[in-house]
């Protein structure tokens, strides 16, 4: 049997809404119960942020209190947040967690911080305070959009999956051109390495996926639902009065705050009392939900070193837990 030090990093990943928390909290109530304790590093990208808490459907206090976790409401959503960061803290978190007797159980959705994670990423240029100034200065001259042509004739693999008035990824992309001389594009490329000192073997990686997409379909509606008795459009309402965030920042891109956020926008734009119309939002926000879950639920194909279990079964939460509890008594490599 393994023993701490040398367990494998546990990693359960899934789309939206397909029981991941869950999941990872009964795993952890088996394993604390065995004399293993647990802890958690998110590996969600909207789950850094303060101030997001339920549009991001972030685990409760009585949750987070039953099992540490990591990486969560480490960022203000001013700031940026990017996969290499992710793969710095999350290398130190494994090797501290280890080091506590405990097991690492990664759980989340962002599937480009597993692969990088698992497989490296190349290292990009860092910030560069006076070359930045100069993007910003040009900004503010020709303006963001004419910042994006530019980025069209450099790297045109980033400027085509940019809007024009995306200002904070147009002028990294830049600034890394300008630093390196080369494409921002060229960084992206996700680079195997040949010593994974993570223990993120082809075994670790457990993925909740459902066999009926349908079932996902009506979880991500319940889930949008009960944001929205929740609260939260106050919520994206009182990020918006903070007076220094924009719709362009990726904390505001996030799926549903990014839609909350314009129809609060559009509704700012009507005569005065003209209501929020809730049942469009809530459409949209359903919309680009089931999106995202399709996205990663397509991430999570390109992996053939997942164990998937069917999120949509009657017993995936037992099912899950025991697939666990067979890999961590396997020897590790």
């Amino acid at each position: 049997m393994s023993t701490p030090d040398t367990f494998p990093t546990i990693a359960l990943a899934g789309p939206t809404a397909s029981g991941k928390t869950a999941g990872a909290l009964a795993l952890a109530a088996v394993l604390g119960k065995q004399g293993r304790p647990v802890e958690i590093i998110s590996v969600d990208s909207a789950l850094v942020y303060r101030g997001m808490d339920i549009g991001t459907a972030k685990p409760t206090p009585d949750e987070r209190a039953a099992v540490p976790h990591h990486l969560i409401d480490i960022r203000d959503p001013l700031q940026a947040y990017s996969a290499a960061e992710f793969v710095q803290d999350a290398t130190r978190l494994i090797a501290e967690i280890r080091a506590r007797g405990a097991l690492p159980l990664l759980v989340g959705g962002t599937m480009l911080y597993f692969k990088a994670l698992f497989d490296g990423i190349d290292d990009m240029p860092a910030a560069d305070p006076e070359v930045r100034a100069k993007i910003e200065a040009q900004a503010a001259e020709q303006g963001w959009p004419a910042l994006h042509a530019e980025l069209a004739r450099v790297d045109p693999v980033t400027a085509a999956r940019l809007a024009p008035g995306d200002s904070q990824r147009i002028q990294r992309a830049l600034e890394v051109w300008h630093v390196s001389g080369q494409p921002l594009s060229s960084f992206h490329t996700i680079k195997k390495v040949a010593d994974n000192t993570n223990n993120t073997g082809a075994s670790a990686l457990f993925s909740l996926e459902p066999d009926n997409r349908a079932w996902l379909h009506e979880r991500i509606a319940q889930r949008f639902d009960t944001m929205l008795a929740g609260g939260f459009i106050d919520e994206v309402a009182a990020l918006r009065a903070h007076g220094d965030l924009h719709p362009d920042l990726p904390s505001m891109r996030c799926v549903g705050y990014r839609q909350v956020w314009e129809e609060l926008d559009f509704q700012a734009s009507c005569p005065s009392g003209t209501p929020l119309n809730t049942a469009f939002l809530r459409e949209r926000g359903i919309a680009a939900t089931r999106q995202l879950a399709k996205r990663q639920i397509t991430w999570l194909r390109s992996m053939p070193q997942r164990h998937a279990i069917a999120c949509d079964q009657p017993h995936a939460v037992a099912t899950l837990v025991q697939a666990v509890l067979q890999r961590l008594e396997q020897p590790t490599p």
